[in-house]
């Protein structure tokens, strides 16, 4: 989720892509628009999400990590 909604012409868009991206880096979701249509959305990317076997086998053989009864209930 974007901390905050930025809404910028193709034109300005355009000028300055770098500064737009270093805005997307912080946080920014950035909004070109035509006119007031909607053209694109930049923001940055959901992080991948892993299955509890995926990260039961990113434990160290050593690991003595455990899941306990309530572990679906924790947020």
């Amino acid at each position: 989720m974007a901390n905050h909604v930025i809404h910028i012409s193709e034109a300005e868009a355009t000028s300055n892509f770098s500064a737009l991206l270093a805005r997307v880096r912080v946080g920014a979701e950035i909004v070109i628009e035509s006119g007031k249509l909607p053209v694109a959305v930049i923001h940055s990317p959901v992080p991948p999400r892993r299955s509890i076997s995926e990260c039961i086998a990113l434990l160290p053989e050593d690991s003595t990590a455990t899941i306990d009864a309530d572990f679906a209930k924790d947020a």
